[in-house]
């Protein structure tokens, strides 16, 4: 009978001592911060959600492992950094993850978990789309006042055969161009789409589907619409417009926009001729473009630095202060940036599949992770240190923690690394998720 010989891995001397090492150590984790998706997701709902809307069309007196279990093996995988479907066939065994999973035993492998996302449709899309709205929404105790919707594009390139991948000679590059959009820190949408089509491609159908089951839930709640130049369309505008919702939208420049800024930016320039400091003047004018039906308001920034001219134009139908709408309110939706960052920090470009609608899932599955970290954020991590941290950074100051798990019949014990710098922060997050 052959005989299997852990391998041992040798690292020199310290003083006088042989240095080995193996993968002999047993229940040990290096995960031991999973434990807070679990509680985060007990509490929201999350996962559960996920596996309702989608249904399990699965024999099912067949079935070792559950659709909640799979979904929460992968959400809580991407989440603790493990972006690849293989990671699982060794992730199966580790006892954390297991335990945030409501598992004892061993979990699904690569080819079970990836057959969750191969069965991916059009429908499983829409399904976590709603589940995604509606998390929003029992995210807020009372009703809001006013929301603000970004919506961003983004590339994802791709180095396959993928379906729906176009080359796009802007970026030199095949890839995808997913559409987001977020309010404050939630994500309300992860859309993804092929790269040949207009950035607006479908915004409007989209911002008309959030409106009215917003509007279900908050008859009174004011609703802006903000994005940068690529959402400037005429029909969107004018169906903004038609339902009473704000906008304020990027414009691009061109000769009829110059020639109206002109007399602000000369201006500018003579004010930084005299001080050598930037100057910027804020100032609104009536625009209509050829394809418009009626005048609107754009703001002019004129502006002039050492580097020369920068004038922007921003299309608004609120009221108020030109620099104000501006510099506090359209400025704004640069925080969108790092929402999008974000996602790629939760994989959401491991759109590696050969099919469209399991890339989809993926986007999907990653948008899920971050509902679950950004809830984390702002319950358990509020009036820490942490509370405005990037996800990466509280991927690895709060759950790559190493952990000895010892289970019995009665218990299941995490004995936590006694060197873990944040034990104080730790103790803190659980303290605030208990206590809502």
């Amino acid at each position: 009978m052959t005989e299997c010989y852990q391998a041992v891995l040798g690292f020199g001397r310290v003083q006088r001592r042989v240095v080995t090492a193996d993968f002999s150590g047993g229940d040990i984790s290096s995960d031991g911060g999973a434990l807070l998706l679990r509680e985060v997701d007990r509490r929201m709902g999350l996962t559960t959600a996920m596996a309702k809307s989608l249904g399990d069309s699965r024999r099912l007196a067949s079935c070792e492992h559950s659709l909640v279990s799979l979904l929460r093996q992968r959400v809580f995988g991407l989440a603790l950094g493990y972006e690849d479907v293989n990671d699982h066939d060794q992730l199966r065994f580790d006892g954390a993850l297991q335990t945030a999973c409501n598992r004892i035993s061993t979990m699904g492998g690569s080819s079970t978990v990836g057959r969750v996302e191969r069965r991916a449709n059009r429908q499983a899309a829409w399904a976590l789309h709603r589940v995604l709205v509606e998390q929003f929404i029992a995210a807020f105790k009372t009703a809001p006042s006013e929301l603000i919707l970004d919506f961003d594009a983004t590339d994802d390139p791709v180095h396959g055969k993928q379906e729906g991948r176009f080359f796009h000679g802007y970026y030199d590059h095949h890839w995808f161009l997913p559409l987001y959009v977020t309010c404050s820190d939630h994500l309300l949408v992860s859309y993804l789409r092929p790269s040949n089509i207009d950035a607006a491609k479908h915004a409007w159908a989209i911002l008309a589907l959030l409106v009215k089951r917003l509007r279900q839930v908050w008859p009174a709640v004011k609703i802006i619409f903000r994005g940068d130049s690529g959402f400037c369309r005429h029909r969107l505008l004018r169906w903004c417009e038609d339902h009473d919702i704000g906008y304020i939208v990027g414009i691009a420049k061109n000769d009829r926009l110059l020639d109206k800024a002109s007399n602000l930016m000369r201006v500018a320039q003579e004010r930084f001729d005299k001080t050598q400091e930037p100057q910027r003047i804020f100032h609104t004018v009536g625009y209509s473009a050829k394809t418009w039906d009626r005048v609107r308001h754009v703001i002019v920034k004129a502006e002039h630095l050492a580097k020369g001219a920068n004038p922007r134009f921003v299309v608004t139908n609120l009221e108020g202060d030109a620099q104000d709408l501006y510099e506090n309110l359209y400025c704004a939706r640069g925080d969108m940036e790092n929402r999008i960052k974000e996602q790629f920090q939760l994989f959401s470009d491991r759109t590696s599949c050969h099919c469209w609608w399991p890339n989809q899932f993926r986007l999907l599955l990653s948008s899920c992770a971050y509902v679950l970290i950004s809830a984390l954020r702002r319950i358990g991590l509020r009036k820490t240190a942490l509370e405005k941290a990037q996800i990466d950074t509280i991927r690895l100051q709060l759950f790559k923690i190493g952990v000895a798990i010892v289970r019995n019949t009665r218990r299941i014990r995490f004995l936590l690394s006694s060197s873990y710098p944040r034990q104080a922060l730790f103790m803190q997050v659980v303290a605030n998720l208990n206590s809502g």
